[in-house]
């Protein structure tokens, strides 16, 4: 198989997480027998100090023009307490996703066995969790009319979904229930929203032709309180931008760290997948960096971009292997972790490639 593959390391530690999993998508081909090219784009705080943009044009033309991108993080603490910056980073990745369509958001929350540990809650109560959120990605107050009145003492963000919008991600979730448990819940806030009202009404309907599907609503607050009371009872989950955005970095806590959690971001066009992690400048050129999110977004890469399974399935067995070994990032080592099991990010990215 030949194919392109855009890398946009992005701000922080976007740069040393994306070079290991370039690495091991350099690793996969060699050993399936494809041929992977690659090209370099830039994007967010980077991507503004090069060229006064946090998206240029040529960005988005190499995206447009690649089989799938593998992505970075954006963002820098320089924009965090400066409200009235014209021009931040988060502008080129909320652009990104309008200008590609990529409406549809996947975080698997996958748990290594060996780092029950690790989360904060009982592994009494984690074991077993597997849960695949679809997180809608380019409607709702995100991407509303948002703006000042009243000489700026009065600010509005106004959250907006069409039924469209609605339908095409429910149908992904419901495609995707399929090939798993069977199992959907759909978290609105449908008591009090009138867009959550529209998203249940259109979710109902959708159900209808998934009849061996069963569907649970939950609102979302209750959603995020059984996320830790019972993660196990989630499979596939379809919901909003902005819930969606909060209720992942939640589940983050189920897999013990956000450097384990990888994402894609598709529509009908060229697929994106990135670490959830962000630039986490605070640690950004010390090498501390987990990159396994990385690396695991890589897999989910080849798995939905190129239909290479048996490859994506490779590199899964990879993380798992390092993880039995003992080895560990910062992020994700305990009390108990041998000193010489607790590796950098170059180092770790080795021990994957080894194991492939």
């Amino acid at each position: 198989m030949k194919k392109h593959i855009l890398v946009v390391p992005g701000d922080g530690i976007g740069q040393e997480v994306t070079a290991v999993g370039k690495k091991v998508l350099e690793k996969i081909a060699e050993k399936f027998g494809h041929e992977f090219t690659y090209d370099e784009a830039l994007i967010g705080h980077a991507a503004i100090e090069a060229a006064g943009n946090p998206l240029p044009d040529e960005t988005l033309e190499k995206m447009r023009a690649s089989d799938a991108v593998l992505f970075g993080a954006v963002g820098h603490p320089k924009y965090d307490n400066d409200p009235s910056a014209k021009v931040r980073p988060e502008q080129g990745l909320l652009k990104m996703r309008k200008e590609l369509g990529l409406y549809a958001n996947l975080r698997p929350i996958k748990l290594f066995d060996e780092l029950l540990s690790a989360s904060s809650i009982k592994p009494e109560i984690l074991r077993g969790s597997d849960i695949l959120f679809f997180r809608e990605l380019t409607g709702d107050i995100y991407f509303g009319e948002k703006g000042r009145e009243n000489d700026g003492d009065t600010a509005y963000d106004i959250a907006r979904y069409s039924t469209y919008e609605v339908e095409r991600i429910a149908r992904k979730a419901f495609d995707a229930a399929m090939t798993r448990g069977k199992k959907l819940m759909s978290v609105d806030k449908a008591n009090v929203l009138e867009t959550s009202r529209l998203w249940r009404e259109v979710v109902q309907r959708v159900a209808k032709e998934y009849p061996e599907v069963t569907v649970e609503h939950q609102f979302v607050d209750s959603a995020a309180m059984l996320l830790i009371k019972d993660p196990r009872r989630f499979d596939v989950v379809v919901t909003a931008n902005l819930f969606g955005d909060i209720l992942t970095d939640e589940a983050s806590q189920i897999a013990g760290s956000m450097g384990m959690l990888a994402s894609a971001s598709i529509g009908d066009g060229t697929g994106v997948y990135e670490p959830i992690h962000g630039s986490a400048h605070d640690i950004t050129g010390m090498g501390l960096a987990n990159p396994m999110a990385s690396v695991l977004s890589a897999a989910l890469l080849l798995d939905i971009s190129f239909g290479l399974k048996e490859e994506s399935d490779a590199i899964i067995n990879a993380v798992d292997l390092v993880l039995k070994s003992g080895v560990r990032t910062r992020d994700i080592a305990d009390a108990d972790t041998p000193k010489d099991k607790i590796l950098g990010t170059d180092a770790t990215g080795e021990a994957l490639l080894s194991y492939l």
